[in-house]
């Protein structure tokens, strides 16, 4: 398996981890009557500031995952995986590990320059694929 793919999975188990991270305490909050159900309505009350942002910085990685996975798969099925492809893959998983506290913790500007990173790491890797 290339280094790209390695990232792409552990990517993959670090969504899982995050799903965990925000389904626990959401489940605790809206009670499970209103989070097994079809949600048809608004929750009886907001989340807490915490679980808001564990459920943003969750579905931020979904947006990302999409096109990091875009990336390994052109550079893995271009046979492209170079030095820099590899390092750029482990630069984005870093910065979406990085992500979570920092969006949890609601650290400013800093979430914005992880996030940054972690999508030029993407861009970097799409582009190195296709010189």
């Amino acid at each position: 398996m290339t280094p790209e793919l390695t990232a792409l999975a552990l990517a993959g188990l670090l969504q899982t981890v995050q799903f965990l991270l925000f389904a626990i305490p959401a489940n605790l909050e809206l009670g499970t009557g209103y989070t097994s159900g079809p949600r048809d309505t608004p929750p009886p009350r907001p989340l807490s500031t915490l679980t808001g942002r564990l459920q943003r910085a969750m579905m931020n990685h979904f947006e990302g995952l999409i096109l990091f996975t875009l990336a390994v798969v052109v550079v893995t099925l271009g046979n492209q995986s170079t030095p820099v492809t590899q390092y750029a893959a482990w630069t984005y998983l870093a910065a979406r590990v990085l992500y979570i506290p920092a969006y949890a913790g609601g650290l400013r500007p800093w979430r914005s320059v992880i996030w940054a990173i972690g999508f030029l790491a993407t861009l970097t890797m799409i582009a190195a694929a296709l010189i």
